[in-house]
């Protein structure tokens, strides 16, 4: 056997071993804290929500009381603009992946050029001034304003959708917030 062929089934072997190892502990212990582990899971509107199905694998955070008040923002920004669930759904996917839906302001040398805001919008782009996009209103809606611009966004995946209207370096990233921003507007479009 070679030695590149044999290099790669004795990586292949580590991995599964490292990933038993690892996955035992870790799968029983999620066993033991279901009970603080409540996911929303949107069932009924599902179609409505994702109508494509989620792309990829899905991640998912914890909320604190601001970011939980930044979704509450987010759908009253979208239902103000005349706009359905979906478009919420790809507004807060697009904050969960951009600022984790905190109210980013300018972070120093830890900044991506001058972005800021739920949506790292930039001043220096146009999308408005720097209090302007610090405005969970305002930088929802204006980040809705980018994607009514985007013909058929509701017939796009998400990624698509939101990439056309952020332009970022990272465009197929958005998908993996598909499935918890799904769960938030179900939580939370009726309140």
């Amino acid at each position: 056997m070679n030695t590149i062929l044999r290099k790669s089934i004795l990586g292949i072997a580590g991995l599964a071993f490292t990933g038993g190892v690892f996955a035992g502990p870790v799968a029983a212990h999620a066993a033991d804290t279901t009970a603080s582990v409540k996911p929303v899971t949107a069932t009924v509107q599902s179609d409505k929500l994702i109508p494509h199905g989620v792309q990829g694998n899905q991640s998912r955070i914890d909320l604190n009381d601001e970011q939980t008040a930044n979704v509450k923002a987010i759908i009253a920004a979208t239902k103000k603009a005349g706009m359905d669930e979906r478009a919420a759904v790809v507004s807060i996917a697009t904050a969960l992946q951009e600022s984790k839906l905190e109210n980013l302001g300018h972070l120093g040398d830890r900044n991506d050029h001058d972005s800021q805001g739920l949506f790292q919008q930039r001043p220096s782009s146009g999308w408005g001034t720097v209090e302007q996009i610090t405005d969970p209103e305002y930088s929802t809606t204006a980040f809705l304003k980018g994607l009514k611009q985007v013909d058929g966004w509701q017939d796009m995946p998400l990624t698509k959708a939101a990439q056309t209207v952020q332009v970022s370096a990272y465009p197929d990233h958005y998908a993996q917030w598909e499935q918890q921003a799904a769960d938030l507007v179900a939580e939370h479009w009726n309140k």
